[in-house]
Formats: structure tokens, C-alpha cells, sequence
């Protein structure tokens, strides 16, 4: 295989998937529609601070919506996926396919 393909299909993964917490991120808002923040720190087993840190660089890329409101007197943040956050992870998987498939 020449270098010069390689660099092609990997020019087509989304450089703000590259952290293993973000991908877990997109990956659970791709099957699920919303998911609180202390559900995805548990599932994710991050800390706050880290898990922080991720979604807002996610919501600054305009891949995330987030909600929040009260439930009772506690705060409660949702966030659920945008359209354009859904293309960009879809295409990204869809570049790491195109890699894993052309090394067979």
C-alpha cells in the first residue's frame, strides 16, 4: 500500500474523536437521544473534572446540546447529540473502517 493512501484515510478521521473519553462520549449519545452527566461519568468512570474538560470541547465543536434544569432543588445537566455531531462521528467511524478494511 503507498503512504500517500494511508495519509488520505487518515486525514478523514475527526481529530476531536482522537481521546478515548470523547469517542466513549459519542459513542454513547449515538444510542442514546440524552444522558446526564452523572450517568456518563459512571459509565465512562471519569472524574468530573475530566469528563468536564471533554464535553465542553465537544459542545464548542457544536457536537453536543446541552440542557440544563433542576429536579427538585438538584441541578441536572442533559446532554443529547447535534445533527452536525452526528455526521462528524458517523464519518469518523466511517474513516476507521476504510483504514481497518484496506489492511486486510
Amino acid at each position: 500500500m503507498e503512504v500517500r493512501k494511508v495519509k488520505t484515510i487518515i486525514h478523514g478521521l475527526n481529530k476531536a474523536f482522537e481521546s478515548r473519553i470523547r469517542l466513549g462520549i459519542m459513542s454513547v449519545l449515538a444510542v442514546n437521544d440524552t444522558i446526564d452527566f452523572n450517568a456518563l461519568k459512571e459509565f465512562l468512570d471519569v472524574t468530573d473534572g475530566n469528563l468536564a474538560s471533554h464535553l465542553k470541547a465537544l459542545e464548542k465543536e457544536d457536537f453536543l446540546v446541552v440542557r440544563k434544569s433542576f429536579i427538585g432543588r438538584k441541578p441536572n445537566t442533559q446532554y443529547s447529540m447535534t445533527r452536525k455531531g452526528k455526521a462528524a462521528f458517523e464519518a469518523h467511524l466511517n474513516a476507521l473502517e476504510d483504514l481497518i478494511n484496506r489492511q486486510k
